[in-house]
Formats: structure tokens, sequence, C-alpha cells
């Protein structure tokens, strides 16, 4: 790769960014106050809120990661897409009515009505630890992809993202987010479509070649359909496996995630509401699977053309001799690059197709189309967590009675914080690379936890305060164990200790123990306040 953007495309990336730039200040007007700027006044159509929705769901990890997964491996990941209209179904029947019943923006609110206020405040810190992970991590890795393609310094392309990003969500509100999100999900569709058809007109015998060669492989192979207990312990999931650890995901997205809740809310009613998680539910799958198939045709591609295979492995010998701070030379390039596998360069090969086999202006709609999935995440983790700060803390806790202008304030200086806060977060990935791994085993240690509180609550009428307190605990120490025993960090004399199955059993093994704990215990305890099933609070 040049690393040096031709005009056409750069023409194209700067026209999208300014134009996404321009829509999201648009609304500035509609923003004014704080049921807008939080609820959109309640007035979206469905359609709208589910191509955000969509679009929240398709990060640039997504954009990246999965047609790296297929090109390195097979369609086994895919499978996790599988359980998104199970959660849909599960959100539409009894999270919606629950958080539309009422005026409240904050999910948590309602668990401090059903377990009281640490319930609320745990759940509170776990989520705004895990967005300023979530907007640091994806504004880091989308430039260390972008850096190359672009010619751009990764430090440059972080601060531009995240300024952009903060800028427009600090003065359009959510409104601004979910119509730039309807934007870019469309720009990210259009890109991937076009990447496919390119790929399959690319094959040197026809389109036919593609799947000929990704056959031959078993690129297309969704995993073992086995039940043997034996396979928890497996280094590849099983088939079932991802379907059921897609379905805790999907669950704790569409059930408790406020970036989700909160768009459920801007919905004009609540037919519009289950609208938008149908379209997001269905559509992922296959938008999921367009961007799989995009990496098994870019390996087919690559495998018949093997000048182009030759050179990405090449770049990536190359890069990582410069990285271990050893000698870089055609023999030790070529000797390294000889040892690399298609798992080893899975990350980097969609970057070098848009970069040398793209025509100019074409590359930069794909180079805006991995932007437009960044900031359409971003945004989203924006204005979620300064809605939950000023619900859950200042309205809350500190200044119950806070006016309107007041609370405006407190919206935009939170954004900014929280904008600021995931940029920094990002630039200091770039020198504590190993922080990526630390970020996500906690980001599963907390989001589990809350999972498993939250079902707690709906499931048993009989779970109160203490039970709960000591099933969470339980829960997260279990989470913990499960996560940081596979890590570096897991002391060898512990090794017998630690954990044997797969990591996708993680959040199931955890959560589940939240649950059945809570519930064991409130067989103990007197029936208290329950969350009914339209959000009314029964005794």
């Amino acid at each position: 790769m040049n690393g040096q953007l031709r005009t056409a495309d750069l023409v194209v990336l700067l026209v999208y960014l300014a134009g996404v730039f321009a829509l999201g200040c648009w609304f500035a007007r509609k923003s004014g106050k704080t049921e807008e700027f939080m609820a959109a006044g309640r007035s979206l159509a469905g359609w709208t809120i589910g191509l955000s929705i969509f679009g929240t769901y398709v990060s640039s990890l997504s954009f990246l990661g999965n047609s790296g997964k297929a090109f390195g491996s097979t369609w086994n990941s895919w499978v996790f897409a599988l359980s998104l209209p199970v959660a849909a179904l599960i959100a539409v029947r009894w999270f919606i009515p629950l958080y539309r019943s009422g005026n409240e923006i904050s999910a948590y609110y309602h668990l401090e009505k059903r377990f009281g206020p640490w319930a609320r405040l745990y759940a509170l810190a776990c989520y705004l630890l895990t967005q300023l992970a979530r907007i640091g991590t994806i504004l880091y890795l989308v430039a260390l992809a972008l850096a190359p393609l672009t010619g751009w310094d990764i430090r440059a392309i972080i601060l531009l993202t995240g300024l952009m990003v903060t800028i427009y969500t600090l003065i359009g509100g959510i409104e601004a987010v979910i119509w730039t999100d309807v934007a870019q999900s469309i720009v990210l569709i259009a890109g991937a479509m076009l990447c496919a058809i390119l790929i399959l007109t690319g094959m040197t015998e026809g389109p036919s070649q593609l799947f000929q060669i990704a056959n031959e492989h078993d690129k297309f192979d969704l995993g073992s359909f086995s039940l043997n207990p034996a396979s928890l312990t497996a280094p590849e999931p099983t088939f079932w496996m991802v379907v059921v650890y897609g379905l805790f995901i999907n669950i704790q997205n569409f059930g408790i995630d406020q970036s989700f809740v909160q768009r459920y809310i801007t919905a004009r009613s609540d037919k519009d509401a289950r609208f938008s998680v149908w379209m997001a539910s269905l559509m992922f799958p296959v938008v999921s699977a367009l961007l799989f198939f995009i990496g098994t045709g870019l390996f087919s591609l690559y495998e018949a053309k093997p000048q182009l295979l030759a050179e990405v492995k090449n770049q990536v010998a190359e890069t990582r001799l410069v990285q271990e701070g050893k000698a870089v030379s055609p023999d030790t390039v070529n000797a390294l690059a000889g040892s690399l596998t298609a798992k080893d360069i899975g990350d980097k090969v969609l970057p070098h197709f848009i970069v040398t086999q793209l025509p100019p202006g074409i590359a930069g709609l794909l180079i805006a189309a991995i932007f437009a999935a960044a900031m359409s995440s971003v945004d989203t983790s924006l204005n979620s967590a300064a809605s939950l700060y000023l619900c859950d803390i200042h309205r809350r806790f500190l200044r119950p009675k806070a006016t309107e202008t007041e609370s405006m304030r407190v919206l935009h200086i939170a954004t900014l914080v929280v904008g600021v806060a995931g940029t920094l977060a990002a630039l200091a990935m770039i020198h504590v690379k190993s922080a990526l791994d630390a970020w996500w085993n906690l980001q599963g240690i907390f989001a589990g936890g809350m999972l498993g509180l939250f079902l707690l609550g709906m499931i048993s009428k009989r779970a109160r305060n203490a039970p709960a307190v000591a099933a969470v605990v339980c829960g997260v120490f279990v989470i913990s164990w499960m996560s940081l025993s596979k890590t570096g960090s897991w002391p060898a004399a512990l090794k017998d200790w630690s954990n044997p199955l797969h990591s996708f059993m993680t959040i199931i093994c955890g959560t589940t123990a939240i649950v059945m704990i809570g519930v064991l215990l409130s067989r103990f305890a007197k029936p208290p306040t329950t969350i009914g099933s339209q959000g009314r609070h029964d005794e």
C-alpha cells in the first residue's frame, strides 16, 4: 500500500465527512430542550430508528473484523447473527413495554424501583465504563486500519473522528445521532455491496471460481453441530455454542443497553418501536453475511492471484519485524512472510484490496464506509452516556429540581467530557496495546453482571435486595475467574484452577449463576415489589 490517498478518493472522503458533520449540526434547532436532546420529542418513525440500531450494531470492528475472520477462518462467527430474531422477540414482548410505560429515559431507573439505589448506580457505573472502553477501542482500531489507507497519522485520525462526532452529537442531540446513523448505514451497505460485486467480477475465471476455491477450503463451514459436552472446552466453538452466546449478548443489547433503550423511547408509538427492533434484527444477519462473503471472496481472489497474496504477506511481515525491533531485509521479510497463515493476515487483506485494486473514487467510498461504521457507534455512546449522567446522577442525587437551562448545560458538558475521555483513551491505546485485552475482559465482567441482575428482577417475583446483592457478587466472581484465568496475568501457581471452557461460555455461565443464586436465596424471603410485564410495580 502506498499510504497516500488519490485525489478522487480524498474528495469523496472529505465530501462524506463534511456531509455527515453538516447533517448532525442541522438538528441543533431541534435539540434545545432535554426531552428533544435525549428522546427527540418521542416523534421518530420506526424505520429511521431501525437503521440507527442497525448502524450501532455494525461498527467498524464488524466491517473489518468480520471480513478478516472469514478470510482467515470460516463462517462460524456469522452464526452469532442467527440469534438476533429470538432476542428481538424477547425485547418486543417484555422490554419495550417496560421502557415505554413511563416518562423515564434511563433504563436503570427500573433497577432502582426493583432493588434500590445501589442497583441503579451499579448498572450506571458498569455502563459508563464499558462505553468509555467502547469509544476508545473503536477510535483506536479504526485509526489503526485507516492509517495505511489514507497515509494520515494514527493520532490525527483519532482526533479528527473523535472531534467531529463529539461536536455534532453535542449540538444535535439524539436526533442528530439517529439521522446521521441512517446516512452512515446506507453508505456502509452501499460500500459493502459494491465491494462484493468488484470481488466477484475480479476473479480471473469468473464468479464461479470464487465459490469453487471457497468450497475446496471449507470456507462456508458454520462449525460443528456436535452436542458432546467435551466440545465446551474445544478451541473452536460449535454452532450451538455460538447461537447461545449470541442470544445472551443480543438480549443484553436489546434489553438493558441504554443505547438501544433510548432509541425505543424516541419512537412515536409502541408500534414504531417494535418495528425498529424487527427491522434491525432482520437486517443485521443479511449484512453480516455480506461482510463475511467479502472476506471469503477475498480469500478466493488472493488464492487465484498469488502475487496479491505475496504482497500482503510481505507487508505484514515487514510491519512485524519493525514492531519487534528486528532487522528488516529481503531475506528476513521473505522468511517471515512464508510462515504466515490466512489467520495472520486476515485483517490486513481488505485494506490492501481497497487501496491497490479499487479504481479512484470507489476506494474513497469504501474508506468512507469504514469511517461511517466507526462514527455511528461512537455518537450513540456519547449521547446515551450524557443522558444517563443527567438522569441517574445529577437529577437523582445532586440537583433533583434542576431547571431546563441547567439540565441542558449538564448534557452538553457531559457529552463533551465523555467525548474527550474516549478520545484520550484511544490515544493511550497507541502506547499500551495490551490495554485492549484488559478493557474487553472488564467489559465482559461488568456487562454479565448487569444482564443477570435485570433478568433476576424480571424472572423472580420473590427476589429482593439482599439476595440480589449476593447473587451479583457471586456472578461477577464467576465471570472474573472465567475471564482472567484465560489471560497471561493469571498466576502460574494457579494453572490447574484456570477456566477450561471456551471464552463464549463466560457470559452464559456468569449470567446464569446470578439468576440461579438469586432465585435460590429468594426462596427464603418474602415476596417484594416486582417489575410487572407492562412496567408496573405490583405487590
